[in-house]
């Protein structure tokens, strides 16, 4: 019998960046996280077109990314086995798989 390696995305806040969740959904279907956990939204001067997801710094089990799109930008917080070059490929990978 194979060990579950679903992770859990936590919802702390009631507003996210748009098409954020359904990114996040994916990134936890990819394997060997066990939690993401968005933060809260600021505001921010520069306009991005597209969902951009970068890896910020190391946190304790994981990492801290920047999620941004318009002028939102987002932290969230992953609990991951993942390196940080693994988890930087899952995400573009995630994202490429998003975009039309």
């Amino acid at each position: 019998m194979g060990k579950s390696s679903e992770g859990r995305l936590v919802w702390n806040h009631s507003t996210h960046i748009p098409k954020l969740i359904p990114v996040l959904e994916k990134l936890l279907a990819s394997g060997n996280i066990r939690t993401i956990t968005p933060g809260e939204i600021k505001t921010t001067r520069s306009h991005v077109p597209k969902l951009q997801i970068k890896v910020s710094v190391p946190i304790r089990g994981g990492y801290k990314l920047i999620a941004r799109k318009a002028k939102a930008v987002q932290e969230v917080f992953v609990l991951t086995t993942l390196d940080q070059i693994s988890l930087e490929a899952a995400i573009a990978q995630v994202l490429d798989a998003s975009r039309p």
